[in-house]
């Protein structure tokens, strides 16, 4: 797929928005920032956020909410930059709230029913105005937190784990109707769909081993990062190792459109027929911008 280059140098970029005014606004993991990208490949800093800034997405009131993973070691070879283990100062996750006009941020959560936040990663705001989002947990290399799928209100006043106990839960997205949450498993490469009932809850079956709808898991060694929905209703995962976005489709069949960079962790959508795709190719620090075949969705807010 013929691609441009928007911007470079970013340091390990992820949560890309399509903003109104063609910038695309995202988080710079390694540099501990929310910054913005314009058109022109500009780049500029809307705030300094600490730990890991990771998924993020604009709310009901036009601020940011972002996912803080708590921060990663990392490693620099071949030209490429990768995230590793947990950082030496990691306190805790958090979910942040940053004012695009100010920079001002606020820690809106760091714990659930006084279970601190691991690694939330990524999040997606419904259209009744609360965020689904991913806890994907940490690593010290001998063990690894399992994750969840958490619900939260922006004001403060709620959150909720709704799924427990899976593993690396990563990219989050609602289906066009939004009667369906898809959770994307990093290390399994599988991405699990589960029926929501109301705002912020699922169908929790009485069969276990059926918990929800099922796509992949691809084949050989591919992991899967976050994700956006298309208009249409496929799924658009950020694949890792074999870099690129893997489309699934809930009705079956799967395509691949590769990038060069192992670790593409990211994709959103945008422009007026929302067919422009902005993704993060992050080992290398770059911004990409293509023409995707097929419209994405819209999402429930922009700024």
């Amino acid at each position: 797929m013929d691609f441009e280059i928007v911007a470079e140098g970013l340091a390990f970029p992820e949560g890309p928005i399509a903003m109104a005014d063609g910038s695309v606004v995202l988080v710079e993991i390694r540099r501990q920032t929310l910054s913005r990208v314009k058109p022109d490949g500009t780049i500029e800093v809307i705030a300094e956020l600490g730990g890991g800034p990771n998924g993020a997405a604009v709310g009901p009131d036009g601020a940011v909410y972002v996912c803080n993973n708590g921060g990663f070691e990392w490693i620099e070879a071949e030209g490429m930059i990768t995230p590793h283990g947990t950082a030496a100062d990691y306190v805790s996750g958090s979910i942040q709230r940053v004012d695009l006009r100010t920079g001002a941020a606020t820690t809106l959560y760091d714990a659930c029913d006084g279970r601190p936040l691991r690694g939330p990663n990524d999040i997606v705001f419904d259209s009744a105005g609360g965020f689904w989002f991913s806890d994907l947990g940490k690593s010290d290399g001998d063990r690894m937190h399992m994750g969840h799928l958490l619900y939260a209100r922006p004001d403060g006043s709620m959150i909720r784990r709704v799924r427990e106990g899976m593993v690396t839960p990563n990219g989050v997205g609602l289906s066009p109707d939004q009667k369906t949450v898809w959770v994307a498993e990093t290390h399994t490469s599988r991405v699990w769909g589960f029926p929501i009932v109301r705002p912020g809850e699922i169908d929790q079956p009485a069969n276990l081993w059926t918990p929800g709808a099922v796509l992949g898991p691809l084949p050989g060694y591919q992991l899967l990062d976050s994700l956006a929905l298309e208009a249409s209703g496929k799924v658009c995962c950020a694949t890792l190792v074999n870099g690129g976005i893997t489309a699934f489709d809930p009705a079956g069949g799967v395509e691949h459109t590769a990038f060069p960079d192992p670790l593409i962790t990211n994709i959103c959508f945008g422009g007026p027929d929302m067919q422009t795709a902005w993704i993060t190719a992050s080992a290398t620090g770059k911004l990409l911008k293509c023409r995707w075949p097929r419209p994405g969705l819209k999402l429930a807010f922009n700024a």
